[in-house]
């Protein structure tokens, strides 16, 4: 049998990590898929739509000041997670979608977040990556001292900086 091909038989099945457990039904994977769509964008995905000053979303950093000043996406709200329920209504339209960042996978801070504007009655997204991402597919940020960029890391990102069309 060549590298990398499909075998059904019972015994491969069963000495398999990834067939240990079944997959899905396609409509059952399906569902699940978009339900995450629904609850996430990516970091590409958020910076196009920043770019092309698409109306209705507001991208929120809810780390701590410390944080926010030394690295945030350009035209991101600084609330942090412990303050959004007191001033989220005063600075956010109830009509928008939200999305929420923290620094990065490691941190549910972004998580956190989306929950305490989902509670608020927010529709609302996370930002997979968080800042970290957004600084390792190389897109500008703002810091305390002023605009910043780094190399993109061909490990997230093309090096050609353009887009991996996901």
């Amino acid at each position: 049998m060549r590298r990398g091909a499909h075998t059904t038989t019972a015994s491969a099945a069963s000495a398999s990590a990834v067939l240990s457990v079944p997959a899905a039904a396609p409509a059952e994977a399906a569902a699940h898929y978009a339900a995450r769509l629904a609850f996430e964008a990516d970091v590409s995905d958020v910076r196009a739509d920043l770019l092309a000053g698409v109306p209705g979303i507001v991208v929120v950093d809810s780390r701590s000041e410390e944080g926010w000043n030394q690295g945030r996406i350009p035209g991101a709200l600084h609330i942090p997670t412990a303050r959004i329920a007191e001033l989220a209504p005063s600075l956010i339209d109830p009509a928008a979608t939200v999305v929420t960042y923290c620094w990065g996978p490691g941190c549910n801070g972004a998580t956190r977040a989306a929950l305490a504007f989902a509670r608020l009655g927010y529709q609302v997204k996370e930002m997979l990556g968080g800042f970290e991402y957004w600084v390792r597919e190389g897109f500008a940020f703002d810091t305390a001292q002023g605009p910043d960029q780094r190399r993109v890391d061909d490990l997230t990102a093309p090096r050609s900086g353009i887009s991996c069309a996901c």
